[in-house]
């Protein structure tokens, strides 16, 4: 066996699945294998696999790649869509009914799949939450946000992934009289706590550790709040009122400042108290930092974003400090830019998708942005990709592709 082979061999057992939204910690990074900083104008496509429309990222996990997509013909249907990671053959499907009728940019579902212990949880765009087995496909339990809850559909379809937090899986079904945030039993679907009576968000709500206990952490179009994730209790609340209730990219977390942004109202920084029982605001900026659907990355004091009008941004997380951005040469600039962020780990290089269906692989440092490599993997999309082995995974509303990356000793 070769030396290369070896490298090769010893690069794919460090590469990490990609389970959820936002990658195996939630926060947009990943153990990647060594990447070349060289790559050649295409990078080889292994399969791509017909779909219809939506904008779900994608998830994988033990050799299965999940993700959902819409059918119009012979009845339209939303579909959880499980395929094989090494071939693209698609494994199962789970489909059920829905009624879009006039749902805004109505193309299909928003939210990735969530994987944990052999199953997955999806939700549709009309609030069909699923718990199925991962391998088969089998339902285990279903219910209707809307129907259960009596939740508010957001105008632009619900899109905040399911979250699993120990036994139980978070939901945001936006209902009035304590039903806004919804904590089910992972195993069963029963309802262990309902809390809040804010609208529902596109966010996903985030986890972090505050004195060693968990807090959940949730966007909505009104607030910025802190929940015991085993009571649904609230325990902190920031006013943060956003335009058409656009709180969409989830908030980001660095030591005790918490960082949100939104399209019109600009970027906030919040910092937590020591114990995690109140919180305050830091500072807001919103001439220079607003973001709308890129979830930014976080790292050593530092904020990379993609704002609206300037493109990836890089900001002191501390003060809201502007240090640079690229002039939108990651994405071009247009009425919604988006680009899917992604550290990889242990370095200061990152993986863009944008929306034009573009890999590029860049630098990120206060110093400023140098771009290794670009290629296009997959036509226009605002999904998000995943990455897992030695491949990247995309979509659009036509296909989903695993693409291989250039790793470095091949």
């Amino acid at each position: 066996m070769t030396v290369s082979i070896c490298l090769v061999l010893a690069s794919m057992t460090l590469a990490e699945d990609w389970p959820r939204w936002r990658g195996p910690r939630g926060d947009g990074s990943w153990r990647a294998p060594r990447l070349k900083a060289a790559w050649p104008k295409t990078l080889p496509r292994k399969w791509r696999t017909p779909i219809g429309g939506g904008y779900a990222g994608i998830s994988v996990s033990d050799e299965r790649v999940y993700t959902m997509d819409r059918q119009v013909q012979p009845r339209e249907t939303e579909r959880v869509i499980c395929c094989q990671a090494g071939t693209g053959r698609i494994l199962w499907t789970h489909s059920y009914p829905v009624s879009y009728g006039k749902l805004e940019y109505g193309s299909g579902p928003r939210a990735a799949p969530t994987v944990h212990r052999g199953r997955i949880y999806t939700l549709g765009a009309l609030g069909d939450l699923f718990c199925l087995d991962a391998r088969t496909g089998h339902q285990v339990f279903e219910c209707s946000l809307q129907k259960r809850f009596a939740g508010r559909l957001p105008t632009w379809g619900y899109a905040a992934s399911p979250l699993i937090i120990g036994r139980t899986v978070i939901v945001q079904p936006g209902g009035l009289n304590g039903r806004s945030i919804v904590a089910l039993d992972a195993r069963n679907g029963r309802t262990l706590w309902q809390s809040l009576s804010d609208k529902a968000a596109y966010a996903t709500p985030l986890v972090i550790d505050v004195a060693g206990h968990p807090q959940l952490v949730v966007w909505t179009p009104s607030h910025v709040r802190g929940l015991d994730p085993a009571t649904g209790k609230p325990l902190w609340a920031i006013p943060y009122k956003v335009t058409m209730g656009v709180a969409i990219a989830s908030p980001a977390i660095s030591g005790d400042l918490l960082l949100v942004s939104g399209y019109w109202e600009g970027t906030r920084a919040i910092r937590l108290s020591p114990d995690g029982r109140t919180a305050r605001l830091a500072w807001s900026e919103n001439r220079f930092l607003r973001g709308f659907m890129s979830q930014p990355l976080l790292k050593d004091g530092h904020a990379y974003m993609l704002d609206k009008q300037y493109g990836v941004s890089c900001f002191e997380l501390a003060t809201g400090k502007k240090l640079w951005d690229d002039k939108n040469r990651t994405t071009p600039r247009n009425r919604n830019p988006q680009v899917s962020l992604v550290w990889l780990e242990g370095t200061d290089r990152a993986l863009a998708l944008n929306d034009q269906g573009e890999l590029v692989l860049m630098e990120l440092a206060p110093s400023g942005r140098r771009e290794l490599a670009r290629t296009r993997i997959v036509g226009p999309t605002w999904s998000h990709p995943a990455f897992a082995g030695t491949a990247v995974y995309a979509r659009s509303d036509t296909e989903l592709v695993r693409v291989e990356l250039p790793i470095a000793g091949d």
